[in-house]
């Protein structure tokens, strides 16, 4: 469900996860709070055009998750990036995220070497994930 949010690119919906006074760390971003999230993905999802997500569950103990992911987009000026990373999440009594903290490296690519090749939205079922893409 998180991944299709983040392919939804919808900041609302992705940000609705979130506890109205939930704590963010993205890279160096912090971020406090579901307004505040709404706020920073809507810039995101500006800057990084053609946005195409994957996650996978990494592991699980409770009420805290860890997931690695990649993404790519591509810039104003048409530059291809994929972003690595990793996500630690941690969710309220009530299923939602208290508190969530990425870390992230990116790496220029060519729009050759691109993999995530779906419609905008959410990744068909049949696409491969990260483990079958080598990543």
């Amino acid at each position: 469900m998180a991944e299709q949010a983040g392919n939804s690119r919808d900041p609302t919906r992705a940000a609705l996860a979130s506890r109205r006074d939930s704590q963010w760390r993205n890279r160096s971003d912090v971020i406090s709070g579901r307004d505040a999230v709404t706020t920073f993905l809507t810039a995101r999802w500006a800057r990084e055009q053609d946005y195409r997500l994957i996650r996978q569950l990494w592991t699980h103990d409770g009420n805290r998750i860890a997931v690695r992911f990649a993404y790519e987009h591509h810039d104003a000026a048409g530059h291809w990036f994929r972003a690595y990373g990793n996500e630690i999440w941690q969710f309220t009594a009530d299923s939602l995220m208290d508190r969530r903290i990425a870390s992230i490296n990116d790496l220029a690519i060519a729009a050759a070497d691109r993999l995530f090749h779906w419609p905008s939205g959410r990744r068909p079922d049949d696409h491969p994930g990260l483990e079958a893409l080598g990543l």
